[in-house]
């Protein structure tokens, strides 16, 4: 079963990294298509309890992060330095709005998620809904996620690509980062870009 689930990872990871290549600057491109579509229209509900769409968030840079609350690492690991470069920005930041979008919405309700919001940087924004809604989200950021089998008492860990990625105040795909960029890095990229660096 193990093997099963493995090739299965393996095999969707492939056609992932077949489709998208990532330059030296940290930007996605495809082979010989020019940059791909990621990001688009969402409806998701955010750890308040609102509905909200991509249009809620117009006009704001946004750093939008997939992850989940149950993660052991990686999902802390990155909003603590979302946080971190929020709080470099200073008044950049006034900006920029940084999100997590759940890939867990089975676990991750709204109480969860305003729970663990309250964990980070008071600006990160949770966002929940339904398995097809997140699941669209994810599919628009071009996002793996998978749920692995649950252990004897339930509980299970996902499977998830850790992108934070930047998007413009107009929805577009501006940058992305790779896990375990530092916030001193990510703050000076948000800023150079926007200043118009």
């Amino acid at each position: 079963m193990l093997f099963i689930a493995a090739t299965v990872i393996a095999v969707a990871l492939a056609l992932v990294v077949n489709t998208l290549f990532i330059d030296d600057q940290g930007k996605v491109s495809t082979s010989g298509a020019g940059l791909p579509t990621i990001g688009g229209p969402f409806q998701l509900v955010d750890h308040q309890g609102k509905t909200v769409t991509e249009a809620d968030y117009s006009g704001k840079y946004l750093l939008v992060f997939f992850g989940y609350t149950y993660c052991p690492d990686v999902c802390p690991t990155e909003l603590q330095v979302i946080g971190g470069a929020m709080d470099l920005l200073d008044e950049a930041g006034a900006k920029v709005r940084p999100l997590m979008v759940t890939i867990d919405p089975e676990r991750d309700t709204v109480a969860a998620m305003a729970d663990y919001m309250g964990n980070f940087h008071p600006s990160l924004t949770g966002l929940t809904g339904s398995l097809e809604q997140v699941k669209a989200a994810a599919k628009a950021y071009r996002v793996y996620f998978a749920k692995n089998p649950p252990d004897e008492e339930g509980d299970y860990f996902m499977d998830h690509s850790s992108f934070v990625y930047l998007m413009g105040p107009d929805g577009k795909y501006l940058h992305h980062f790779s896990p375990m960029t530092t916030p001193e890095d990510m703050a000076a990229k948000v800023r150079a870009v926007i200043s118009g660096g």
